[in-house]
């Protein structure tokens, strides 16, 4: 079954790889890869707390709460199954500093904000939230850093630490 899964995240991944040439699709895939980096959400979100008010501050430290659950949740989980990110050039800071792919911490990420978006936001920033998660993960897929199974995976993932964050925190 694994090695059936490993075939076609092979196929897919190969067939959906932006070329190395720079075009539009390939230069919005890099932003929308970088936009689900942690870094930046935590240094947005620490922003929106430290000068928000009410609401906001709340969302942001419930979301920044999600985000260090989630990176604890997606770390173990990767170095338990350590798989090897998919072949390529693209994403060397990631490739460094996290050689394992299964499952995807942007895509864990992503989601996981998108439902708290969507239980905890105001209604624009839910929807929107929604149609940039899945976005995130179709370019890491894209640019090469993730099998489709990583992506799939680490929404699966989002979706339940979101609605974990949602009931508990």
């Amino acid at each position: 079954m694994l090695r059936r899964i490993q075939e076609l995240d092979d196929r897919f991944a190969g067939a959906s790889q932006a070329s190395e040439q720079p075009n539009f699709i390939r230069a919005l895939a890099v932003v929308l890869a970088h936009s689900g980096d942690s870094w930046f959400w935590l240094i947005g979100l620490g922003l929106l707390w430290w000068l928000g008010s009410g609401e906001w501050q709340q969302l942001a430290l419930v979301m920044i709460i999600g985000i260090l659950i989630t990176a604890v949740v997606v770390m173990a989980i990767k170095f338990t199954v350590r798989r090897s990110r998919p072949q390529g050039e693209w994403g060397q800071i990631y490739r460094n500093t996290d050689p394992h792919s299964f499952p995807s911490g942007h895509a864990a990420r992503s989601t996981m904000l998108a439902v708290i978006g969507v239980g905890l936001g105001p209604l624009w920033l839910g929807l929107a939230l929604l149609i940039w998660a899945p976005l995130v993960g179709l370019a890491r897929i894209i640019l090469g850093v993730h099998y489709p199974s990583d992506i799939l995976a680490g929404m699966v993932f989002g979706l339940i630490i979101g609605v974990l964050v949602i009931l508990f925190v």
